[in-house]
Order: structure tokens, then C-alpha cells, then sequence
């Protein structure tokens, strides 16, 4: 079989449940959901760790982000660890990579790319170039992603060689600032509340002290533009800096939709659970809006495969770096190891010659990605990638020694958002945490009777056996991954 092309789209925090073919709800995402149909949904795809860098440095390297090193955002990867652009680049592929980095550092290994500085701006963004150069581009950050790399694949790949494409988008980050086409999108909608909005974390202290409540702790004019003269809030500054990247039509455009909705907004004068609910809608409806953009533009990237014939002979891959709370526990962000952040969505459509379709349930994680792809391209898998080829599972096989538990760690705290430390296991009934540092407290959660995970039922006797258990097969994991805690309260401090 001919060599595949690969063509990696990933996103950023963007909710499982934010999407038609995961959610059944009619979401306008149907380019991602048309990816599903035509190939394999993986219903139990996890990150390894729930925030960019560790998330990046994981799914790039195929090992655990204490291996490679950014065990949090700020911290770049080793001298020495090498990334999924120089195993392709030396596997012969002419690779390519456009978008979110956030690696701190420059990419190596790739044939040509052009990144975003940091988290990069939704309006007339910042480019870093492959000669250093920082230009700037005008446009809506997601058209311009896409702009790029189809430019990239239609003047500047060789076509000699099968081709490896990273298309990694800034959206949907955290403002959710939607293209200006789309601002009147969802006006109309009211999206339900979640059961457990008003959550009161009863028996979860680290989940009591957290600050990433759509209530609390969302910001009124950053988050959700409600930007006045004589209001104030803590990232108002910030924000401005947003809109001052854009132009005199930008602007306006974006003033006419705001205007009315900031002048209703301060005239209702709402208070209590009417002003929870307005803030969730909101942010929802800015949300949804900026994946609108984004199912745009899986679809201009499609529809350009198909038409220079080139779809048949790629693997197409959709992701995201970790999931998001869309006001499950009243939260927004990511984070902890619950299963809104931790599960990610996975799309794969396959090139030609692969029949398998529809969903594959086995358990899989970010890490895997790497040693999946180098397989496909018949390139040796270095010996310390961690992750584990999906290849089987894409042939349609049931390998009886598949993985039965995953390993999850969160060392991000005291940080933004102020989610405590954490590790845990996942298996396919039970979930384990140990949230350590300045607290030592453990949760059990029963996943098929408490999916939503709000009765800890750690420290229940009838439990004890499970609890013993798994603390057996977190002990292998984490001996595994090389990952120093070992369940000591010393260690625990680190």
C-alpha cells in the first residue's frame, strides 16, 4: 500500500460534548461529524494531562510530560527529546506544521513552519516564522490557520514525497472570541443547564476551592465582553488589548452586536441564579460560535483534499488537546482529572484500504498518537515512546492485553484556576484520585452508576477492596511512566 499523506487538525480545550456525532444534538458541526461518519469515533480517548504544554508535549512525543519535560505550562521540552515532525522528516515525509505551538520553544523537525507566539489572538494575529521573522496577518485567526496550510499544500510541499500536516488551531481558547460572521449565530438558543450547575462538593474539598466557577470566578467583561466605561474587573485591561488588535470594520461590526447585548445586559440588573444562568448562556453561545468557525474550516481543508485527489490517500485526524467544562459542576476550564477535561474528542478518517468504521471503545490516550502514525508510515517507533499503537484498533482487531486503566497528573497548582494537585487512575468501572500538596484526600467515583461523578465514595468499607486494587495498578502505572510519586506524604509535598 502506497505510503499515507497525514493530516493532523487539532484543537484547543474544545468539549466532547460540544460536538454533534459525540453529543447527538444538532451542534452545526457538521464537517466533524461527517469525518465520523465516513470513518472512527473513539469514544474513550483521554489526555494524559489536562493543560496545554504537558498535553502537547505528550501527543508530540508520544511519552508523559514528566519525561519530556513541561509537567506544566511555562517550561519547554527537553534538549534532547525529539517530536513527532523530525520522526516523519526522517521517515522521508516533507512535513509541515501551522498554528498553536506552545511548546516554549520553536518547533524542529519540520520542513516548514509558522506559529502563533503563545496563545496567539483571535483578530489579526501574530505569526513566528521559520526565519524568526514576527509578522502580523490580517484576518480571524482560524481562516488564517486554514488559509496557510492549504496554501502550504498547494505551493510549497514537494510532491515527491507523502506529506505529514500539523494544523493546530488557537480556538477554541479561552476568550471564545467568534469571527464577526458569526456573532448573530445561537442568539436564539437556550442551552440547558447542567444537573449539576449549582454543585455543592460535598465530600470534595479540592473541588470546593477551586476558581473556575461560571458564577464566581468568570470574568464579566474579559469572558463575556461586557465591556462599559465605568465598569472594572480584574482582566478588563487585557480584553481591551484584544479589541485593539482589531480594524476600524472589525471593530465595528463587533460593537453593533455587543452594544445592544451590554446596554439589555446592565438595565435587567440581575442577581442570583437569573444572573448564573444569563452568564451561562453567554458563554455558550460565545463558545458554540467559535466552533462554528472551526467546523468551517475542517471542511475547506476536506473539501480541498478531495478535490486535488488527494483524500483517499490521507489519514485525516481531529482532536483536541484535553476537554472543557461547559458548566458541568457550575465550571468552566479543565484541569481536573473529572471526565469533562480528561476526555478529549478523536476522529480519524481513514485513507484507502482500511474498512473499519464507526466507534472503537477501547480505552486510548494522547500519547498513543505518535507511535499510531510513525506505524501507518512504516517508520520505527523509538524505543522510549510510551504511548501504544492504535493500529490494531483501526484494523478492526480486539487485542486481548489492551490497556484496562490510564494515568492521569495534574502538578499545576498554586496556579491560575487554583485546582489542587492531583493523580489518578481510570479504569473502565472506577476512577481513583489523590489530590495532594497542601491536602491529602482521595475520591472513588463509580463510573458506570455516577457518570457524573459527584458521590465520592471513597473511605466506604464495601469499597475497601476496590480501593486496594486499584492503588496496586496506580502503583504499576505510575512505576511505568517514571513517575516519582509513590504515594508517600513526603513525596506528596514536592
Amino acid at each position: 500500500m502506497k505510503r499515507p499523506n497525514f493530516l493532523f487538525i487539532m484543537t484547543d480545550t474544545q468539549a466532547t460534548n460540544m460536538v454533534g456525532c459525540y453529543s447527538g444534538k444538532p451542534l452545526n458541526t457538521q464537517n466533524i461529524d461527517s469525518l465520523a461518519a465516513e470513518g472512527i469515533r473513539f469514544n474513550s480517548a483521554y489526555t494524559c494531562s489536562p493543560v496545554c504544554t504537558p498535553a502537547r508535549a505528550g501527543l508530540f512525543t508520544g511519552i508523559y510530560a514528566n519525561q519530556s519535560g513541561p509537567w506544566t505550562n511555562n517550561v519547554a521540552p527537553g534538549k534532547n527529546i525529539s517530536t513527532m515532525g523530525r520522526y516523519f522528516k526522517d521517515a522521508g515525509y516533507h512535513t509541515c506544521y501551522i498554528g498553536k505551538w506552545h511548546l516554549e520553544s520553536l518547533p524542529t523537525g519540520f520542513n516548514y513552519w509558522e506559529i502563533v507566539p503563545g496563545q496567539g489572538d483571535y483578530y489579526n494575529p501574530d505569526f513566528i516564522t521559520q526565519d524568526n521573522d514576527t509578522v502580523q496577518k490580517h484576518g480571524y485567526i482560524t481562516n488564517l490557520i486554514t488559509d496557510d496550510a492549504i496554501d502550504w499544500m498547494e505551493n510549497k510541499r514537494d510532491e515527491s514525497k507523502p506529506f505529514c500536516l500539523l494544523i493546530h488551531h488557537k480556538a477554541i481558547h479561552r476568550n471564545w472570541m467568534a469571527d464577526t460572521c458569526n456573532l448573530a449565530l445561537y442568539e436564539d438558543k437556550t442551552f440547558p443547564l447542567p444537573d449539576n450547575f449549582f454543585d455543592d462538593y460535598e465530600g470534595r474539598p479540592a473541588a470546593a476551592a477551586q476558581e473556575m466557577s461560571i458564577v464566581k470566578d468568570m470574568d464579566m467583561i474579559y469572558d463575556l465582553k461586557m465591556l462599559c466605561p465605568d465598569k472594572d474587573s480584574r482582566l478588563k485591561s487585557l480584553y481591551q488589548k484584544f479589541l485593539g488588535r482589531m480594524d476600524e470594520g472589525q471593530r465595528a461590526a463587533w460593537d453593533k452586536f455587543y452594544g445592544p447585548v451590554i446596554d439589555d445586559f446592565y438595565k435587567q440588573n440581575l442577581s442570583g441564579k437569573e444572573l448564573a444562568d444569563w452568564k451561562f448562556q453567554r458563554y455558550m453561545r460565545d463558545y458554540m460560535k467559535t466552533v462554528k468557525s472551526l467546523d468551517d474550516n475542517v471542511g475547506r481543508v476536506l473539501d480541498y483534499l478531495e478535490k486535488k485527489g488527494l483524500l483517499d490517500n490521507t489519514l485525516v485526524v481531529y482532536t483536541s488537546d484535553q476537554g472543557f467544562y461547559m458548566g458541568e459542576h457550575g465550571w468552566f476550564d479543565k484541569r481536573f482529572m473529572y471526565e469533562e477535561s480528561m476526555r478529549t474528542p478523536l476522529i480519524m478518517r481513514m485513507p484507502k484500504g482500511f474498512d473499519r468504521r464507526g466507534d472503537i471503545t477501547e480505552m486510548v490516550q494522547n500519547i498513543d498518537y505518535a507511535p499510531t502514525f510513525l506505524e501507518l508510515a512504516g517508520a520505527p517507533v523509538p524505543a522510549d515512546i510510551q504511548g501504544v499503537s492504535l493500529l490494531p484498533l483501526l484494523k478492526g482487531e480486539q487485542p486481548k492485553d489492551w490497556r484496562n486503566a490510564l494515568y492521569y497528573h495534574f502538578y499545576e497548582y498554586p496556579a491560575e484556576h487554583m485546582v489542587k494537585r492531583h493523580y489518578g487512575i481510570r479504569t473502565e468501572r472506577y476512577k481513583l484520585i489523590h489530590f495532594y500538596n497542601d491536602i491529602n484526600w482521595w475520591e472513588l467515583y463509580d463510573m458506570q452508576a455516577d457518570p457524573t461523578e459527584m458521590h465520592n465514595l471513597y473511605g466506604q468499607k464495601e469499597y475497601e477492596p476496590v480501593v486496594k486494587e486499584l492503588k496496586e495498578q496506580m502503583l504499576k502505572l505510575q512505576e511505568q511512566y517514571n513517575d516519582p510519586v509513590r504515594f508517600s506524604p513526603e513525596r506528596d509535598k514536592e
